[in-house]
């Protein structure tokens, strides 16, 4: 069973490409919301956390999200601190997960897949690439940000650059190359069959 990764920075279409292997019979683990699953129900991500946070980093069940975010954002060291509680227990479970799914192949949809190690579980890097005005756009329609906040967010990444220095394949979403024929192309190269 292969396994792909899929990465793009904010804005870039990573999710919308993953609903297009989706449709094409691939199975997609999308990290983002399994880190959230996990960190609510992963009996030693709780213990971390409350050791690390104390026990007001849940409350009523829930994570307390304000309290994680000023923690996370107040230093890089805070949040490698969390990265480093909750990144290893989303590759377990993540290479649990692919164990289970039938004979074909698997992707990760990860914003962060370089930066939290995420590509030594899997066998190729799909980068999806959009030009930075393009990426900016559309996080402004989708957010209803300022082009401040989506500049800073982009700016707090991994640059699309180093991305695609690292990655296998690139898939430009541009807006104006069809994205199904650069997945053709891409299972051709790996030799996939579509499954559906």
């Amino acid at each position: 069973m292969i396994r792909l990764g899929i990465t793009g920075g904010i804005g870039s279409g990573k999710s919308y490409v993953s609903r297009l292997l989706r449709a094409d019979g691939i199975s997609v683990y999308d990290t983002d919301a399994e880190a959230k699953r996990l960190m609510l129900s992963h009996p030693s991500i709780r213990k971390d956390l409350i050791g690390l946070l104390g026990e007001d980093v849940y409350l009523d069940g829930r994570l307390n999200k304000p309290l994680l975010a000023s923690y996370l954002f107040a230093s890089s060291g805070n949040a490698a601190r969390i990265n480093g509680i909750v990144h290893p227990r989303v590759k377990e479970d993540f290479l649990s997960w692919a164990s289970r799914q039938e004979s074909g192949p698997v992707a990760l949809e990860s914003a962060i897949l370089f930066e939290s190690g995420f590509e030594d579980v899997v066998d190729k890097v799909i980068m999806v690439y959009a030009p930075l005005d393009v990426r900016i756009r559309r996080v402004m329609e989708r957010d209803h940000a300022t082009r401040e906040q989506v500049e800073s967010r982009i700016a707090a990444q991994m640059s699309d650059e180093e991305k695609v220095r690292r990655a296998d394949f690139v898939i430009m979403n541009d807006g104006k190359r069809e994205l199904q024929s650069q997945l053709s192309a891409l299972y051709d190269a790996l030799a996939l069959k579509r499954l559906r």
